[in-house]
C-alpha cells in the first residue's frame, strides 16, 4: 500500500526518533492543520517524537452539497445520530495502520507509537488503534465521536491502550454528548479511557495543550 503524504516534524530532528504521533486532522483540513502545535506543547527533547500529520484525499461531501475536499470518509448527515461511509472511514483507518507499519519499519516500536486524530479524523483513529494487530502507546481522541462502535471488529492486541477522550463542552459542530456516548461505550467494553471536558467550541485549547503534553510524555517515557 502506498503511504499517504504527511507533514513531519520531529522534536529532535539531529538524530533518530525514539517515538511517533500520527495525528488526523479533521473535515476539509489538511496534515498542516495541527503541525504548528508541536512547540506549544513544549516536550522534553530527550523524548524525541516525530510527528507525522498525514494528509486525507479530497472526494466529494455529501453533507456540503457534494464540494470535493480533504476528508476520510463522506458524511451523508449531519443528524446527532451522524450516517457516514463506513467503507471509507474503515479504508481510511487501513490508510493509518500503513503509517504506523512503516514507523515500525523505521525502528519505533509499535508501543511507542500513539495515533491521534481530531473531530472527522478521531472517528478514524478509533477504527484504526482498535483494531491494530500490534499493541500502540495510546489513542487520542479530540472533539469526535465512535462512528464505527457497532460494527468494529477488535484486536486484542489493544485491549489496554490508554485512551483519552477531549472534547468541548460547547462544541457546536460534534456535540459533547458523542464525546461522552465514546467514553461510555469503551467503558462498558473494559478500555482504559480517560474524559476531559473543556469549555471551549470545535477547537483546542491552553489548558488542553498543557493536558495532552503531560499525557503524551506519560505514555512516551
Amino acid at each position: 500500500m502506498t503511504c499517504l503524504p504527511c507533514v513531519e516534524v520531529q522534536t529532535n530532528p539531529q538524530i533518530g526518533a525514539s517515538a511517533a504521533v500520527i495525528w488526523l486532522h479533521g473535515l476539509g483540513a489538511d496534515g498542516h492543520d495541527f503541525a504548528s502545535l508541536v512547540p506549544e506543547l513544549h516536550l522534553p527533547v530527550a523524548l524525541n517524537i516525530r510527528f507525522i500529520f498525514p494528509h486525507a484525499s479530497s472526494i466529494p461531501v455529501t453533507i456540503n452539497n457534494g464540494y470535493v475536499m480533504p476528508a476520510w470518509y463522506d458524511i451523508l448527515e449531519i443528524s446527532l445520530d451522524r450516517k457516514i461511509d463506513v467503507t471509507q472511514l474503515c479504508a481510511s483507518a487501513r490508510q493509518i495502520q500503513a503509517l504506523v507499519e512503516r514507523e515500525i519499519s523505521r525502528g519505533i516500536p509499535s508501543n511507542k507509537i500513539i495515533l491521534a486524530g481530531f473531530s472527522q479524523g478521531g472517528a478514524v483513529a478509533y477504527e484504526a488503534a482498535l483494531t491494530f494487530a500490534k499493541p500502540l502507546a495510546g489513542l487520542l481522541a479530540l472533539s469526535t465521536y465512535f462512528a464505527t462502535s457497532e460494527t468494529i471488529v477488535v484486536n486484542s492486541a489493544n485491549k489496554q491502550i490508554p485512551i483519552l477522550i477531549q472534547h468541548g463542552s460547547e462544541d457546536g459542530v460534534v456535540n459533547e454528548v458523542l464525546g461522552q456516548r465514546a467514553y461510555r461505550q469503551l467503558s462498558e467494553r473494559g478500555y482504559n479511557v480517560t474524559y476531559e471536558s473543556y469549555l471551549m467550541e470545535h477547537s483546542l485549547c491552553a489548558e488542553q495543550i498543557v493536558a495532552i503534553s503531560r499525557w503524551l510524555q506519560a505514555r512516551l517515557q
